[in-house]
């Protein structure tokens, strides 16, 4: 089987990370045989990683553009890049597979928070340009996706995604019902092999870990408000950002600005004794994933996707975003007496990365 990826970003052999899920899963693909090919519209040269093959647009247009593919596969489409991309050149392909992430097919003023004040520079006129912007392009999307549906595979990451998608798109489900499915991101491979180390020292009660702290629904104020209602624990932030330039940090939080690998994650897991990840949005919130399969008691926020997609883990406590003075004692001492003995495997690659496999050969009969 031969695909090809599109992606607006994709990490780089020199440690940039960006949109780590479709690399994931990309190696995944690899391993099981498949050959995958990725345009990553913001390359600048061609490059392998992990036997990727990543080109940019122009390598496409010059060189690989006449090359057979079984699938054509597209993660959280945006105008700009893909569906310029698909205009263009959707004719070459027979089967087209969306995976939908997140906000590229949501009214995101609806679904998520607005900024934090310091991040804002025009704020009125910031906030009607991204609605005039979200009814243009789920306009668009809407009438493509309609023109398309009969040589697409519609991919949701979860069903909360999967709501939020028919009620954005106001596309009727029955134009899709047939060729739409709910498969959950992949966690990555370290995740499924390694296991939370009760028995190791700790330095920190509890530990957040967000590549970006400045976006809002990541919720590092709802961090910081518990961190200082809870004193005699130590928190730590791990993740890089402004919000602490602008905000006043506890005494009682150490802030480290890093964006880490699978294995330093592990690492500063190991170091602690819950994991802190509250979210005001998210349609699965792959790394949330990663950190409750690796078995550490966690603790996130009591909105619907969350319950979806940490439905079966003992080891996952919830707070509300919105309550005052949160006493995190009683919640960790539920959590810590239920850890599991048994790694739960909602996330392993047999139910993620198996089930789309099973869907492309499926496709490609």
């Amino acid at each position: 089987m031969k695909i090809l990826v599109l992606a607006t970003s994709y990490p780089r052999p020199d440690g940039f990370v960006s949109l780590q899920y479709i690399h994931s899963r990309n190696k995944w693909y690899v391993q099981k045989g498949i050959d995958v090919s990725v345009i990553s519209f913001d390359a600048k040269n061609d490059y392998e990683l992990d036997n990727v093959k990543v080109y940019t647009l122009s390598t496409y247009e010059k060189k690989i553009k006449s090359e057979k593919f079984d699938l054509l596969v597209s993660h959280a489409p945006n105008l700009r890049n893909h569906y310029r991309f698909l205009k263009k050149y959707s004719d070459l392909y027979d089967n087209i597979v969306f995976f939908f992430h997140g906000h590229e097919v949501l009214k995101t003023s609806k679904v998520y928070p607005p900024p934090y004040s310091y991040t804002k520079k025009v704020k009125i006129r910031t906030k009607i340009r991204r609605g005039i912007y979200d009814n243009f392009k789920l306009k668009v999307w809407k009438k493509y996706f309609e023109k398309i549906a009969y040589k697409t595979q519609f991919i949701f990451v979860s069903k909360w995604m999967y709501d939020m998608f028919i009620d954005s798109t106001e596309i009727e489900p029955e134009v899709i019902e047939g060729n739409k499915r709910i498969i959950y991101n992949c966690i990555g491979e370290n995740f499924e092999k390694n296991s939370y180390d009760l028995k190791s020292e700790k330095n920190y009660d509890f530990i957040t870990i967000r590549n970006n702290l400045d976006g809002s629904k990541y919720a590092i104020d709802v961090v910081t408000r518990i961190a200082q209602d809870n004193p005699k624990y130590n928190f730590c932030v791990i993740g890089k950002g402004e919000f602490y330039e602008y905000n006043d940090k506890p005494r009682n939080l150490e802030w480290i600005e890093k964006n880490l690998s699978h294995n330093e994650i592990i690492h500063f897991l190991n170091k602690s004794k819950c994991a802190l990840i509250p979210t005001r949005a998210d349609a699965q919130g792959v790394m949330a994933c990663e950190i409750a399969t690796f078995g550490i008691p966690l603790i996130t926020s009591n909105i619907d996707v969350c319950k979806e997609i940490f439905g079966g883990f003992d080891n996952v406590g919830y707070i509300n975003n919105d309550d005052l003075n949160i006493n995190i004692e009683p919640i960790i001492k539920k959590i810590s007496i239920s850890l599991p003995t048994k790694k739960n495997t909602k996330y392993f690659e047999e139910n993620t990365i198996g089930k789309e496999i099973e869907l492309y050969e499926n496709i490609i009969k």
